[in-house]
């Protein structure tokens, strides 16, 4: 990413408070594409963005907009620190032997794409059921289904009552492990790579050449605000391009579902499902809303890496004598 060397603890530093920061800044944009990927047509409740936020707000109040935030919070920091540190990783080490192309650009952004969904997928897993809940929980409130709640959480939803209890990340974990191991947690993991290994392809080359083009000179670095927009620029292309993956993989992942929704057993049999009961418009569901959340995103990622926010911290620990 950058020309100068920045050591790996002061990369994950960056990486982590980026991503920290990013989160809580756009995570209500992220609830609302992760209901928006969910309903189907037989159970759909939101029209837009602000359809969706506006209705949660009313029915959950306004950290209703947060569910699942913790969880985000809690492993954002090491799976943009793996991200981040990971490029870096590969593409110095691809660039040893001269100039580095955009195939190895390329390279590097799959490289990194792949380490990090031993953090995404389970992150994700949770968090899509956690953000998911409101949704299924108005959905029963109309009168229609708790089987679904019932099936992941039985302790928390009664046969026959409308009421529910959001399980806890705590609870989802417990429940997944106990009846599925460890699987269960990497549930929609091929679907993750297969959203997050072109994302990072697209990404990490277009953002480096976007970025070259604001340099101050040959060797200079660019100014903050350049690595800010082409972070967002770069991010926001990548996430529309894998937008149709994502819903896949958020469909995949979702455990409650109504009686009237689909459920599927794969990725293939979920893209059969999604074309044939829904059309190819389905795959853009909450795509603006993924470009919101991907754009501001990895823009304020790129500008606290080039900060150097991370190195500024490990500037106040002692240095260890040779």
């Amino acid at each position: 990413m950058a020309d100068k060397q920045i050591s790996l603890p002061a990369k994950l530093i960056n990486g982590g408070i980026a991503g920290l920061i990013g989160v809580t800044c756009v995570f209500p944009i992220d609830l609302a594409k992760t209901r928006l990927q969910n309903q189907q047509n037989g159970s759909r409740l939101y029209t837009s963005m602000s359809d969706c936020l506006i209705k949660t707000i009313r029915s959950e109040g306004y950290f209703g907009m947060y569910r699942g935030a913790a969880v985000n919070l809690t492993l954002v920091t090491p799976e943009k620190a793996i991200k981040l540190a990971a490029n870096d990783f590969f593409r110095h080490h691809l660039s040893k032997d001269g100039k580095l192309t955009l195939l190895k650009e390329m390279l590097a952004g799959c490289g990194a794409g792949t380490c990090q969904v031993i953090v995404t997928t389970p992150m994700e897993m949770l968090k899509i059921q956690l953000q998911d809940a409101g949704r299924e929980y108005t959905f029963s409130k109309s009168g229609l289904s708790t089987a679904a709640q019932r099936k992941l959480m039985p302790e928390t939803v009664a046969a026959g009552t409308v009421e529910t209890k959001s399980p806890t990340a705590m609870q989802l974990t417990r429940q997944l492990l106990r009846e599925k191991g460890i699987a269960g947690l990497y549930k929609g993991l091929g679907a993750t790579l297969l959203r997050d290994v072109p994302f990072s392809i697209i990404y990490f080359p277009l953002f480096a050449n976007l970025n070259n083009l604001g340099k101050r000179g040959a060797e200079g670095p660019a100014p903050f605000y350049v690595s800010f927009v082409s972070g967002c620029v770069a991010g926001s292309t990548a996430a529309v391009a894998v937008n149709p993956v994502d819903v896949i993989k958020t469909r995949l992942q979702s455990l409650n579902r109504a009686s009237t929704e689909d459920t599927y057993s794969g990725v293939t049999d979920c893209i059969r499902k999604i074309m044939r009961n829904e059309g190819p418009a389905a795959f853009l569901k909450g795509a603006y809303c993924r470009a919101l959340v991907i754009a501001p995103l990895f823009g304020i990622a790129q500008v606290v890496y080039f900060l150097g926010v991370g190195e500024f911290i490990l500037s106040f620990l002692p240095k260890k004598d040779n």
